[in-house]
């Protein structure tokens, strides 16, 4: 009997543990934004527009749900926040490439799930498309460049790819921008610089104008300041002298002791 006891007593244990454990495993939340349960990526193109609906899986009870841009919460309705809520993003720019919005759980921001935006664009090229220099002088020509996915970047001259010169040109190549910095500037550089972004989706191109000029043949200016002030002070002291002089002979004229008797 005491055997049975404890077998039984040890059935009870498992059938209790049994009890406590598996309906928290099958009625954990879950989230899902478009039927997705994991995070992804969404391709999309400028100016469309995007919904995500986020909702619980295996919920026992009414949840709360927040979303948020990047760090930021976004404001939502009362009536669109338990069990599903939606968002919808509109006018898609270039600008909202990379962004991601995140749902979260109220009660638990661990149980969460984000989607990031892929904005697919062609090139968008922009700059100062006309520089005047001197000969002698160096010039930059910076082509800012914004693209998804990356385009090849390249420069051309006069609608020729650009012969570069090792100590003469260089080029330097951010996410954002293509530079050409020409050193001591030539009469030979005149012309017109193309930065031509290629990608899969086209090929986009921007001119810039460089006109090199003569150079200016510069004035001392210091040198002749100081000349000025010489040729001044040599007049003042000119002067002076002069006074002094006028002065005696007046009062040479003025003394009676100079005066002839009758």
């Amino acid at each position: 009997m005491a055997w049975n006891s404890s077998v039984v007593m040890q059935m009870g244990r498992f059938l209790l543990l049994v009890i406590l454990f598996l309906p928290r495993e099958m009625t954990s939340s879950v989230l899902t934004v478009n039927g997705k349960t994991e995070n992804y990526i969404l391709d999309t193109t400028p100016g469309s527009q995007v919904s995500l609906i986020c909702a619980v899986q295996n919920h026992t009870r009414e949840e709360e749900l927040l979303w948020y841009r990047e760090e930021g919460r976004v404001d939502l309705k009362s009536g669109n926040k338990i069990n599903s809520s939606s968002v919808c993003v509109s006018s898609i720019s270039e600008n909202d490439n990379g962004i991601s919005f995140t749902c979260r759980l109220g009660r638990d921001p661990s149980v969460s799930i984000s989607v990031a935006l892929n904005v697919i664009f062609p090139p968008l090229l922009s700059g100062n498309n006309f520089q005047t220099v001197e000969e002698g002088s160096n010039v930059k020509l910076v082509c800012s460049v914004k693209a998804n996915p990356q385009a090849q970047m390249m420069w051309y001259k006069n609608r020729s790819l650009l012969d570069l010169e090792k100590s003469h040109h260089q080029i330097q190549q951010t996410s954002e921008s293509f530079q050409l910095s020409i050193t001591k500037v030539e009469k030979s550089d005149n012309g017109t610089y193309s930065c031509t972004a290629k990608s899969s989706l086209q090929t986009e191109s921007l001119d810039f104008h460089l006109i090199v000029k003569d150079k200016t043949v510069s004035v001392p200016v210091e040198p002749i300041i100081a000349a000025c002030v010489v040729i001044f002070l040599t007049l003042c002291f000119g002067l002076v002298a002069r006074r002094k002089k006028i002065m005696e002979l007046c009062m040479k004229d003025k003394d009676p002791h100079r005066e002839t008797a009758l």
